[in-house]
């Protein structure tokens, strides 16, 4: 979209007794290239880290901690299953990726 122009359309409303609405164009302006709109992904709760790992593992999570590991928030959890075994996975509280 480079160099494209739009017109702009500006409907008012007049205060005065008796005027109605104006319209008005506004000169073209140039409309800079579309970069999209990127929402910063939000973290991932530890709530929500144990509900995904407990599922995922088919284990219950027994102990959660917090970490920060070179400015990530790591999530440290702790499982057993039910055949009593026991194992420490790490999310990334950012990604929801599992180490």
């Amino acid at each position: 979209m480079s160099g494209a122009r739009v017109t702009i359309l500006v409907l008012g409303c007049a205060a005065a007794a008796g005027a109605g609405a104006a319209l008005v164009s506004a000169s073209a302006v140039p409309v800079q290239s579309a970069t999209p709109l990127v929402m910063p992904r939000s973290s991932l709760s530890m709530d929500q880290a144990v509900r995904m790992v407990e599922e995922r593992y088919h284990a219950r999570v027994v102990k959660a901690q917090t970490e920060q590991e070179e400015g990530h928030t790591l999530y440290v959890l702790r499982l057993l299953n039910d055949a009593g075994k026991v194992w420490t996975i790490r999310v990334d509280a950012s990604s929801g990726s599992v180490q």
